[in-house]
This record gives structure tokens, sequence and C-alpha cells, in this order.
């Protein structure tokens, strides 16, 4: 109750919300993305079993606040010295890579690569792959809670709440993205830029991510005008 009458926890905690919920856009977009492939009687449950795992592992790693806090220690020098959360940083960025030029390139075979990657995609497979990338996504959604707000409290309240609505919103997100395949491409280049900035994280070479949510809203905007034009034509 105490905390509840802080001003400043209530300050901690919707800015945290807020944060949360720009970051795990990229998480329901690839989900989005990934459960495409299922048919459409099963993308619904797959999307909500990928941000329950989301939801779970975010606090999983909030609850192991010491031992993510322990990953800056270096684990070995190569340039410089890398930790054990350059390294997994490193590694999702490079999944993310790989997986977002994968899906384009199926995306450019056309209906011929559509086919073949759906029959290729299991539930179980796609929910292995949503699991890998709440991996990546929870780190680094969790690295930025622990370096706005103190309180444990705090950070698994925002979590939960961040995605709660993005449960609300998922749906909406994925039929959008899957009925425009033009929204689609955009998406996947967001995500092969998202890649590159946790390479370049896990390489102490830090991109403000304000540049790369400018660049990906202005990009948003222009491709809204280009779909009313279409629609129009």
């Amino acid at each position: 109750m105490e905390l509840l009458t802080q001003p400043e926890a209530w300050i901690a905690f919707f800015t945290l919300t807020a944060l949360e919920l720009v970051l795990g856009i990229d998480n329901v977009i690839f989900i989005s993305i990934l459960v495409d492939k299922l048919p459409r009687a099963r993308r619904e449950i797959a999307r909500r079993i990928g941000l329950f795992l989301a939801m779970f592992m975010r606090i999983a790693l909030l609850l192991l606040l010491a031992w993510i806090v322990g990953l800056t220690a270096p684990v070995f020098t190569l340039v410089q010295e890398i930790s054990g959360r350059d390294i997994i940083l490193i590694l999702g960025g490079l999944f993310l890579i790989w997986k977002s030029t994968k899906e384009i390139h199926h995306l450019l075979e056309g209906a011929e690569g559509e086919t073949s990657a759906r029959v290729a995609s299991t539930f179980g497979a796609i929910i292995l792959q949503i699991v890998i990338i709440d991996l990546v996504f929870s780190l680094d959604s969790i690295i930025t809670a622990v370096g706005m707000v103190d309180d444990v409290r705090i950070m698994i309240a925002a979590v939960v709440v961040s995605v709660i609505l993005m449960m609300l919103f998922a749906r909406i997100i994925g039929d959008f993205v899957s009925e425009h395949p033009t929204i689609k491409m955009l998406a996947l280049a967001f995500l092969l830029v998202v890649g590159v900035a946790l390479i370049a994280d896990g390489l102490e070479t830090h991109i403000p991510r304000g540049y790369i949510y400018f660049a990906m809203a202005f990009s948003v905007v222009v491709e809204m005008l280009n779909l009313r034009l279409r629609r129009k034509k």
C-alpha cells in the first residue's frame, strides 16, 4: 500500500509500461509473421501461447535480476571484452537477421515460396521459434527495465500490463500485417534493423533507439499513404 501512494512509483510504472509496449511491438510483429504460416484456425492459439511465454519469460528474468547483472562480467576477450549479455545479444541479432532474410526470400518467391514455407512449418516448430525470439526480446526489455527502475514489483507490474495490452491488439496487428504484403515486407525490414542494433549493442556500439523508431515511424507513415493511394486507384 505504501508503494501505491508514491507518485514516483506511478510515474515509473507508466513510463516503463509505455517503453515495454514500444519494445514489445517488434515481438508482436515477429510472432504475427511466424503464426501466419499456420492454418487460420490455429493462429490465434499460437499467438496467445507466444505472448504468454513472453510474459512469463520476462517475469522469470526479472526474478533472476542478479543473474542478469552478472552477465555484464567479461567471459572472454576477442578484440574487446565480451560478456554473457553480449553473447546473447549477438546471437539474438544473428537469429533475427537470418530469420528475417529467410522470410523476405519466401515473400519474393511469391505463392510457391509461401506454400513451401507453410508446408515446412509445424505448430511445434513455430512455437520453438517464438520461444527463441521471446528470449531475445525479453532480454532487451528486461535490461531496459533494470536500467530504469529499482523496484522489482514495479517492473513485474509494468511487464504484465504491457503484455495484456499487446494481447488485446496482437490479432488486429497480425491480421493487418497478414493482409498487406508490403506491410509484411516493411515489418521484416524493421526486424533486420533490430537484429543489426542488437549485434551492435553486443559489440558495445550502441545505436540510439530513437533513430531506429523514428525511421520506423516515418516508413510506416509513407506506407500508409501508399496504401491509401492504391485503394483510391
